[in-house]
Order: structure tokens, then C-alpha cells, then sequence
């Protein structure tokens, strides 16, 4: 038995469907080594879904994907930039949201420092640049998101708009790219689909 279980609520968050996951976490804080921000963006990804990395079954990469809710499934993309991604849903294992971006809140200027970046609006707006700025690395693969390095606590809910997923060629007409209506720190706009 897990003598550290996660919190009832983020746990009950967390076990839904990817979807209303990456709906849920937006407005939620996560932090890595006290440094980070507010959600502002993010893609679902199910284990049905054929854009997903767990679609064809369990890989040592993807394995953090098939564990419990409430870790980090972190991966590299073209050789070189972390993505970090929250496992979810104990009904359908495989899935996972990825963050897309955040509104910096915390640890400001050692983002600055580990992005080189001085706007703050291009901190975090994009999943390699948010890993830069938040010092993810494949080394967080398979964390729990509820104890340090991170810290992840829901929020009040947002408003939130829907468009396609980024970057993708299988299942990109899937609407399951969320944000806070009217945030400045997207990584690109979005608008509400009809």
C-alpha cells in the first residue's frame, strides 16, 4: 500500500478522461523546485487516440504513461526539448495532458536566466520552452506530480477555449487543444470553435 496516497481531490481531478483533465488543470499552479506558474494551455492525448504515444500498447518510453495517475510523463522531441505531460484517467491507461504553456507566477528571474529569454510572455509559452524555463528533464519521468520536485494544485476553473492540437498529422481534427480564454502567455491564440 502507498503510504503517501495523492490528495483526494486531485486525484479525483486527475482519474477523469484526458479531456476533461486538460479542461480541468487549466488555472491549476504547478511548480517544479518552487519555480513555475499557472496553467494556461494544454492537449489531451488518449491511449484510443492514434496521435497519442500509447496508442500502439506500453514502450519503455511511454511506460510512465501506463503507471498511476497524478505522474509526470516528461519525453524528448527532436533529439533535443523536453515535454511534460500529467498522467490521467485509471480508467483508460495511456493517457496523459500535455502542458502546453503557463503564466509565470514563481522563480521569475531563474526562468529568465535558464531560458535567456527577458519577455516574460515567451518563458513558458510552449511545451520545450516551459521544460527549459521550469528545469525538466527526463529525469522527472515518472514522478509524482504531488511531491517535490513539483507541486501541482487545482485552481478555480477557467474559461475555457478549444481549437486543434498542435504539431500532430494523425488526429489532428480532435479538438482537444484547451486554454484560458484570453490569456497573453498561449504558446499560439486560439479561438473557440464553432
Amino acid at each position: 500500500m502507498n503510504p503517501h496516497p495523492l490528495d483526494p481531490a486531485l486525484k479525483s481531478a486527475l482519474a477523469a478522461p484526458a479531456e476533461s483533465v486538460a479542461r480541468r488543470l487549466l488555472g491549476a499552479t504547478l511548480l517544479v523546485d518552487g519555480v513555475g506558474g499557472i496553467i494556461v494551455e494544454t492537449e489531451a492525448y488518449a491511449a484510443t487516440d492514434p496521435a497519442s504515444h500509447s496508442f500502439r500498447g506500453p514502450t519503455a518510453r511511454n511506460a510512465a504513461m501506463f503507471g498511476p495517475v497524478g505522474r509526470a510523463y516528461v519525453y524528448r522531441i527532436y533529439g533535443l526539448h523536453w515535454c511534460l505531460n500529467v498522467v490521467c484517467d485509471d480508467r483508460q491507461a495511456g493517457s496523459a495532458v500535455l502542458i502546453r504553456a503557463l503564466e509565470p507566477t514563481a522563480g521569475i528571474e531563474a526562468m529568465k536566466a535558464r531560458r535567456g529569454v527577458e519577455d516574460v510572455r515567451k518563458l513558458c509559452s510552449g511545451p520545450a520552452r516551459l521544460c527549459a524555463a521550469l528545469g525538466v528533464t527526463g529525469d522527472l519521468d515518472g514522478a509524482r506530480l504531488d511531491r517535490p520536485p513539483f507541486s501541482l494544485v487545482l485552481g478555480a476553473p477557467a474559461e475555457v477555449v478549444a481549437g486543434p492540437r498542435i504539431g500532430i498529422t494523425r488526429g489532428a481534427e480532435t479538438p482537444w487543444r484547451f486554454g484560458v480564454a484570453g490569456s497573453r502567455f498561449l504558446s499560439r491564440p486560439l479561438r473557440q470553435l464553432p
